[in-house]
């Protein structure tokens, strides 16, 4: 039986005080699941220094020459997580029953109020904009080779992979677990960083924004609409304020007109928006029209033909 190789990716961007403990917690796990056949002795541990200015990179240089499990790869700069998460994806290579497999977290208990507050009003709105996430899953997940074949696709700079991957469409099953404390270190998402991920996410997948606006302009037209009704009604009682009527309205109508005129703007910019990110049109997931099938099926048609 031939054994699955795994590849577990580990963006690394300042971790010179906690890589040591992690990466001899994944070491356990995966010589573990080799020992006892579960996966092939070619799986690996890559760790992607992120453009690290601490010495991230010489530990991981130091863990590839004391064990042939881990393995390393080095950005110039700082690209970001995403970007990290998707070149240690292209050079790996995962295949099981499932393409996809989500680590999804089972609670928030460790995290504060506002935090826990924060991700759950993200979550609902992207929802409400139609974006497909998958509520607390992070960026732990296995990626089969067809599921990473078809996300390498995906060609746009700005990544959301959250929103990507549930996108893919192929079997997916999600794995739960619970987050422990950082054991050192501090966090490379503060509140700033998080609200820029959250901006890139709605951004990235809904231009619902834009018909936000759209509709608010339809509304502030339909508020002029109002009070030009109303200034009749007041001349005809004879109870004018002279000239603040026709200021109003003119301003409220106005307004109306500009949001909807950018909204329309907006529309013919989100669809080149859609267009430069070359997201793969459709994804086939099982291919059962075989050769064979086509043949047949070319005969029946040439027979429909001839019969008529």
């Amino acid at each position: 039986m031939k054994l699955t190789t795994l590849t577990i990716v580990v963006p690394c961007y300042n971790e010179a005080e906690v890589l040591p403990t992690s990466a001899e917690t994944l070491r356990q796990i995966l010589q573990n699941m080799i020992d006892i056949k579960q996966l092939s002795q070619k799986s690996k541990i890559l760790f992607v220094n992120d453009g690290s200015r601490d010495k991230t990179w010489s530990l991981i240089q130091q863990l590839e020459r004391d064990n042939a499990l881990f393995t390393g790869l080095k950005f110039s700069r700082n690209f970001g997580h995403q970007n990290a998460l998707m070149a240690g994806m292209k050079v790996a290579s995962y295949q099981e029953g499932n393409e996809v497999v989500l680590g999804v977290r089972n609670d928030r208990s460790s995290d504060s109020h506002f935090k826990r507050w924060t991700a759950e009003a993200f979550y609902g709105l992207m929802g409400k904009m139609g974006v497909q996430l998958v509520p607390d899953h992070a960026d732990f997940r296995l990626l089969g080779q067809r599921a990473i074949d078809v996300l390498m696709e995906y060609q746009e700079t700005n990544l959301f992979l959250r929103g990507i991957v549930p996108q893919l469409g192929f079997n997916t099953e999600k794995l739960y677990y619970q987050r422990k404390p950082r054991l050192a270190g501090e966090t490379k998402y503060p509140l700033k960083k998080m609200l820029s991920f959250a901006f890139d996410g709605i951004t990235s997948f809904s231009i619902a924004p834009v018909k936000a606006i759209m509709s608010l302009g339809i509304l502030v037209i339909g508020i002029s609409l109002i009070m030009v009704i109303y200034a009749i009604v007041r001349f005809f009682t004879g109870n004018v304020i002279s000239g603040w009527t026709s200021l109003m309205t003119s301003l409220w109508f106005l307004g109306g007109i500009q949001l909807v005129g950018i909204s329309v703007i907006g529309e013919y910019i989100g669809k080149i928006y859609a267009e430069v990110k070359h997201r793969p049109r459709y994804i086939i997931e099982q291919d059962d029209y075989t050769p064979t099938q086509q043949a047949a099926q070319t005969a029946q048609l040439n027979e429909m033909v001839g019969a008529s």
